[in-house]
């Protein structure tokens, strides 16, 4: 019933700004790319178990004012699975960066969000990219603490390699309810076009064990070791419903990285950008205009 290998023509077959969409060979994989709007150049990452629609009310505004570049992380949405090397955040950083490379773009600004902001900010710290400047919405950008931080990641790679179980998970996922309840458990609300494409590809075990596998191989307390040495602004959006990722991670964060600007969002959770695009591209033009 579910198939490992998703598809662009059944799954995508009306995937938000999917005129935008191409595909690229780079870092040994297929990847899935979106490109949009004209201007200063913009790079998108999102987070784990997301891909290219979680940008999809976003993603207008920001094309007036942008040349947009949107991505699906390997494993994820329609980026094709990869080995395990580019699952670890420095080998996913640097699997976006050759890809970055193979389609000639040089991004001005970048907007991560959740573990997309710790992407960017890797890439950052390795020279891969150096834009002007760095906005992390609800960023996992230092370990969370507590028991958590050693036993879930352990856990994701226990359950990444047990074949049966992105199955298990996507056939869940089969039932609407379920993802309602995922999407709750963050602190969002979004419309039932965004849970329809979230159970679209959480129902397909190739996604679901993407995200398995990032979580599973990552660490972040290099990242957090290495904040510091951030030079490009950085600006910090932090929700204070978001039930994923405290906003006492961005606040953390806010006193490390040096000259950071900390926005706190009393109103909103996890998915802050899909559920408030308007005031998230607000932000992310002030911080264009910041950065020069």
């Amino acid at each position: 019933m579910f198939d490992r290998e998703i598809s662009f023509a059944v799954e995508g077959r009306d995937w938000p700004n999917r005129d935008a969409s191409r595909f690229v060979e780079a870092a040994g994989i297929r990847w899935h790319v979106q490109t949009s709007g004209a201007g200063p150049c913009l790079l998108l990452l999102h987070g784990t178990g997301a891909a290219t629609h979680s940008w999809r009310h976003l993603e207008p505004y920001l094309r007036r004012h942008f040349t947009v570049v949107a991505l699906d992380f390997p494993g994820h949405g329609f980026t094709a699975a990869p080995p395990r090397a580019l699952l670890t955040l420095p080998g996913m950083a640097a699997g976006i960066a050759e890809l970055l490379r193979a389609i000639g773009v040089v991004p001005d600004l970048v907007a991560g969000h959740s573990a997309g902001a710790a992407v960017m900010i890797r890439m950052t710290l390795d020279g891969a990219i150096a834009p002007r400047g760095l906005v992390s919405l609800n960023g996992a950008l230092i370990p969370f603490g507590g028991a958590a931080t050693h036993l879930l990641a352990p856990l994701a790679k226990l359950l990444f390699l047990n074949p049966l179980v992105p199955r298990l998970f996507a056939w869940k996922a089969g039932e609407s309810a379920a993802v309602d309840g995922l999407i709750r458990n963050t602190g969002s609300t979004i419309d039932a076009a965004g849970l329809e494409l979230y159970s679209r590809l959480m129902r397909t075990t190739g996604h679901v064990d993407g995200a398995l596998g990032m979580m599973g191989h990552w660490n972040l307390v290099p990242l957090q070791a290495d904040l510091a040495a951030i030079s490009a602004p950085v600006t910090l959006v932090a929700a204070a419903g978001d039930r994923a990722i405290s906003p006492d991670v961005s606040r953390e964060a806010s006193r490390v990285i040096p000259g950071a600007t900390l926005i706190e969002l009393p109103d909103l959770g996890h998915l802050a950008h899909e559920e408030a695009p308007e005031r998230i591209a607000a932000i992310i033009r002030d911080a264009a205009g910041s950065g020069g």
